[in-house]
């Protein structure tokens, strides 16, 4: 079983959620805190989750999930429901594994694993927020507009359509233009052979005459 479906067995299904998305990140900057504390449990990996409840009225979640070192079992930290975030800064829409998402009482800075794993976060993110936030969604910033479905996409899909709508045409006017010539050498040979027939048959009187 791979991590994220351990992940979404553990945490998620037993609180009746399903996982839609998941993707592990590290920090950018260090989390101040005001003291050391001794006996801590070492170093460990974090997920941002998104999740949604089975049961209606449904909720959407963004989850701080940790999994320390030699421990298999996932422990579940923060937690907000997606009215509370406000903002997703994608830092750079070129290939860029950094992310930051703010929420209503603060900003984390996050790196994902790979530029590849942050893109499919925040596009299924966008989509839930679309689909699940009636008013007031948050800002997507610094984001590939093909990952929100964007002016970009609608762009090429319609310049897609009228090249071919375009190609179409021309080869309308082309056939047209090959029937027209046609037509014309197919009139041409016809009065040729009425000009040849007419003579013909005026060659055939005289001699009989």
């Amino acid at each position: 079983m791979s991590g994220k479906s351990a992940l979404n067995k553990e945490v998620f299904i037993p609180n009746d959620e399903r996982m839609l998305a998941a993707v592990l990140v590290k920090r950018r900057t260090k989390k101040k805190i005001p003291f050391l504390a001794t006996g801590g449990q070492g170093d460990y990996t974090t997920f941002i989750c998104l999740s949604v409840t089975n049961k209606k009225p449904t909720k959407v979640f963004i989850t701080k999930v940790k999994q320390f070192q030699g421990s298999t079992s996932f422990v579940r930290r923060s937690q907000w429901t997606i009215d509370q975030l406000q903002q997703v800064n994608g830092i750079d829409i070129r290939d860029c594994a950094e992310f930051d998402l703010t929420f209503e009482n603060g900003c984390d800075q996050w790196t994902a694993g790979s530029a590849v794993e942050k893109c499919t976060f925040v596009q299924i993110l966008h989509h839930t927020c679309q689909r699940y936030i009636s008013n007031g969604k948050p800002e997507f910033v610094n984001c590939h507009s093909k990952l929100l479905g964007g002016n970009s996409v609608l762009n090429n899909a319609v310049g897609s359509a009228t090249s071919a709508m375009q190609k179409a045409s021309q080869a309308l006017n082309e056939r047209g233009e090959r029937l027209g010539r046609v037509e014309e050498k197919t009139g041409e040979m016809k009065n040729s052979a009425q000009h040849f027939a007419d003579t013909a048959h005026k060659l055939a009187m005289k001699h009989k005459c």
